[in-house]
């Protein structure tokens, strides 16, 4: 019998400084049973750190939302959906391949991966000239002291806080709170 996937509930206060954006999100993440609380945490910060462009690139009139992620390999990690249904914005979270990443370009406005772990830094090397084409794209790395510290941050039910000033984000609830600076490749 199949592992179902874990609801976690998360409710996101984000003030994000940089861009002037401030909302509440009441959301739902589906941990795939063969996702980890680092690999999950990894798409609420994606979401927290993208979640002006719902304002900035859709005038507030469109949808950012987690994908299936783990459980379907065409969908996207996050996106931003406009009214019209146009994938403006296309995240994926780890060590994707590069033909998943040309397809994201192609069928959304923007492309964002974000990779984390020991591993980032051979992935890129591997996979560096194969994306230089690909305007769209951009691909930022998440420390590992700050990705393995947001996984500690992981609960059924959440309440937190991001906050986004100086290309900083930081996440946290009422007992702890994480930093993390990207760091941009591409």
């Amino acid at each position: 019998m199949a592992l179902k996937s874990t609801i976690f509930k998360v409710n996101l206060q984000i003030a994000d400084i940089d861009h002037g954006y401030y909302a509440d999100h009441a959301l739902m993440l589906a941990r795939h049973p063969s996702e980890t609380d680092e690999r999950m945490m990894i798409r609420l910060a994606a979401m927290a750190l993208h979640a002006h462009t719902l304002q900035d690139v859709c005038n507030g009139d469109g949808t950012l939302a987690f994908g299936a992620g783990l459980s379907d390999p065409e969908d996207p990690d996050v996106s931003l959906t406009d009214f019209t249904g146009r994938k403006r914005l296309w995240i994926e979270v780890g060590q994707p391949e590069d033909k998943p990443l040309a397809k994201a370009c192609q069928k959304a406005d923007q492309a964002v991966v974000y990779c984390f772990n020991h591993a980032a830094e051979v992935w890129w090397k591997g996979i560096e000239n194969k994306l230089t084409r690909l305007d769209r794209l951009q691909v930022w790395r998440i420390p590992t002291e700050s990705s393995q510290a947001l996984a500690k941050l992981a609960q059924r039910s959440m309440q937190l806080q991001a906050t986004i000033q100086e290309n900083t984000l930081t996440l946290g609830d009422d007992k702890n709170a994480v930093s993390l600076e990207p760091v941009r490749w591409k």
